[in-house]
């Protein structure tokens, strides 16, 4: 496991089907969008299209944050800075597609017209809230 993300931080992200804030940024303006994601070893995958993914073709540096809440009240959160990588494989792309799509119950061939993106985490920091 990569010493960026704790242990700690890492279980929570592998906990359950939570929805991640991607973080893109172009022309130095900020654009925050909703996704699915898994996480593994410091690598995040996400499959994405349209303003996302033009955006971390143009500039790879993204964030990621992920909150559980109950009733309005945070529990936990982790946020994630790092490198986002535009990965051309169909055969990677399956295969994350259809762990991600297990994951929310979703389809396994659902978005197919996707494409995945590796973000590899260069720093975490998490908290939780009693």
């Amino acid at each position: 496991m990569t010493d960026a993300v704790p242990p700690e931080a890492a279980e929570l992200l592998r906990s359950e089907p939570l929805m991640a804030h991607l973080a893109t940024s172009v022309d130095g303006r900020p654009h925050v969008a909703p996704v699915w994601y898994s996480y593994d070893d410091g690598v995040v995958r996400l499959v994405t299209a349209g303003r996302k993914l033009a955006n971390v073709r143009e500039n790879p540096r993204v964030a990621l944050s992920v909150q559980k809440d109950e009733g309005g009240d945070a529990l936990w959160a982790v946020t994630l800075l790092g490198t986002a990588t535009v990965v051309e494989d169909d055969a990677a792309f399956r295969d994350a597609n259809r762990r991600i799509n297990a994951k929310y119950g979703a389809d396994a061939d659902a978005y197919e017209g996707n494409t995945l993106v590796r973000v590899d985490v260069g720093s975490a920091t998490y908290r939780t809230y009693d």
